[in-house]
């Protein structure tokens, strides 16, 4: 079987899967409701285009900072559900690519949150809600500790300053007395 044959045996068994379950006009307003993008998305198109990065990176509680800087490019995929950010830059002299996808959940009213990058193999996951008061997305979930190879608590703060400027924040939970640290902060401002 080609990829093709598969992709297409795969969507064709998804409809089927929805439309069983769609056995009333409640249950496709329902279904409608949660595929399409809304005002959060809307939102979230706004930080389309390319960002110039500052990036501060602890690598433990009171130790020396690492400055670099970096780049990031933002597009909007699957027809306006996501926003997928490409980030390039340097870590400690290797080249550093990481990509975001976030989303906003309809049914669950959260966003969604999965990184990657050129420096594991694993996976960041991340669920949060917005903070009217600072303006933000707080995001809490999981990631993996390479040296004990289990998962540790993350949070990040990702602050909307105003159209042109954004700060991330990182948080970890790292090491014997699992304290949580501030790990990276990233000013992010629109080129």
């Amino acid at each position: 079987m080609n990829k093709l044959t598969f992709a297409l045996l795969t969507v064709a068994a998804l409809c089927s899967f929805h439309s069983s379950r769609a056995q009333s006009d409640e249950d496709m307003k329902a279904m409608m409701a949660y595929s399409t993008p809304g005002d959060i998305h809307k939102m979230m198109a706004k930080s389309v285009g390319a960002w110039s990065a500052n990036i501060i990176m602890w690598m433990q509680p009171g130790a020396k900072p690492d400055t670099s800087t970096g780049e990031s490019k933002n597009e909007m995929i699957l027809g306006g559900r996501y926003l997928k950010a490409t980030n390039t830059s340097n870590f400690m002299g290797m080249p550093f690519e990481g990509i975001s996808i976030t989303g906003y959940d309809n049914a669950k009213k959260i966003f969604v949150n999965n990184w990657i990058d050129n420096m594991g193999t694993g996976m960041m996951n991340l669920t949060g809600a917005w903070n009217a008061s600072s303006n933000s997305i707080i995001f809490t979930g999981t990631m993996c500790d390479p040296v004990s190879s289990k998962d540790i608590p993350v949070r990040q703060v990702l602050k909307f300053n105003d159209d042109n400027h954004q700060t991330m924040e990182m948080y970890a939970k790292m090491g014997a007395g699992g304290q949580e640290f501030k790990t990276m902060e990233i000013k992010f401002v629109r080129k």
